[in-house]
């Protein structure tokens, strides 16, 4: 009985690996779940144009708590720096250079921390404008949850890319 159930949890284990290895998060315009509304998507940490996974579309990439510019790596090309919920510009992190805050689902200008400051929020897999939770005022949906890293690259990607 013992073996059953420690090689039923090994399979079980190796088929979740296996099946997270595929995994893949898609970006949806607004409220819509349609294929042909994708904006982006996101695998092995990096955002590609639409439903394509062809390098040449990748728009950024998330090593770390970095984001980068396209495919890169350089230095030069990190596009934001996640630390604490404070997203800084470039590899910066200095309190200066805060772009934005990201506090129990809500993203702040700056260092901000105030209501009237709140420029999106998440709730759930969609993102909505300012403080907002109307169906009218999604941004986004997610077809699935992610990192915070991810999130940022996602949040440049929707913004700056599309």
């Amino acid at each position: 009985m013992k073996k059953h159930y420690q090689r039923t949890l090994l399979t079980v284990c190796f088929c979740w690996a296996f099946i997270s290895s595929f995994a893949q998060v898609k970006v949806y315009k607004g409220n819509s779940s349609y294929s042909s509304d994708v904006i982006c998507n996101v695998k092995d940490n990096k955002v590609y144009r639409g439903n394509s996974l062809y390098s040449s579309d990748v728009l950024c990439r998330i090593d770390d708590n970095k984001v980068y510019k396209g495919n890169s790596s350089y230095s030069s090309d990190i596009l934001f720096t996640i630390r604490d919920g404070k997203v800084y510009r470039g590899s910066s992190s200095y309190s200066s250079d805060v772009v934005f805050t990201i506090r129990d689902g809500k993203l702040y200008q700056g260092n901000s921390g105030y209501s009237s400051d709140v420029f999106a929020n998440k709730q759930g897999l969609k993102v909505y404008k300012n403080n907002s939770s109307y169906s009218s005022d999604v941004e986004f949906t997610l077809s699935d949850n992610v990192t915070i890293e991810q999130f940022v690259a996602i949040w440049y990607a929707v913004k700056y890319c599309w």
